[in-house]
């Protein structure tokens, strides 16, 4: 049955149109992070680097701070998601700084996603993890130290059973 079912998949009909994507193709949007620091790439980028990045290509969204209104906070609200009253921000909500990592290297900035270096990338999450109280001033994140950075969600998901 397995047989038949694989050859039926081989032989569906073909719309006309696309093309199959290229090994290339596939590689470029190959680029997710996990929680254990796969896939992260070399580089290295400071908090002050961060800032100066921060300033020029994320504040006019985001605030000078992190605190802006308008889109998403991305700074404030640590420890407050429990409260009656819960800032989901960066600071808040995330669980491994990887994450953070992931979401500015593939998203940002909003109107030129994937075009920051690995090294912008590690600045900026350093100078956001900065903002939020959870990296020092002096700090540096690479690809060794961002996956031992503990963010204050760390045990804050819950896995969800849909038997419940």
């Amino acid at each position: 049955m397995l047989a038949l079912a694989g050859g039926a998949h081989a032989a569906s009909p073909a719309y006309g149109f696309g093309k199959p994507a290229a090994a290339a193709e596939i590689a470029g949007w190959d680029i997710d992070v996990r929680p254990d620091g796969r896939g992260l790439p070399a580089g290295r980028g400071s908090v002050e680097q961060g800032q100066v990045i921060y300033d020029e290509k994320c504040a006019s969204c985001h605030g000078t701070f992190g605190e802006s209104t308008d889109y998403m906070a991305i700074a404030g609200g640590v420890g407050s998601l429990a409260s009656d009253s819960p800032m989901r921000t960066t600071g808040s909500k995330l669980n491994y700084a990887t994450t953070l990592f992931d979401y500015i290297r593939r998203a940002m900035p909003f109107n030129a996603p994937k075009s920051l270096t690995a090294d912008e990338v590690y600045a900026l999450t350093a100078y956001v993890l900065n903002l939020n109280d959870i990296l020092p001033a002096d700090a540096v994140l690479d690809r060794r130290s961002i996956v031992v950075v503990r963010m204050p969600n760390r045990d804050g998901f819950i896995v969800f059973s849909r038997s419940r």
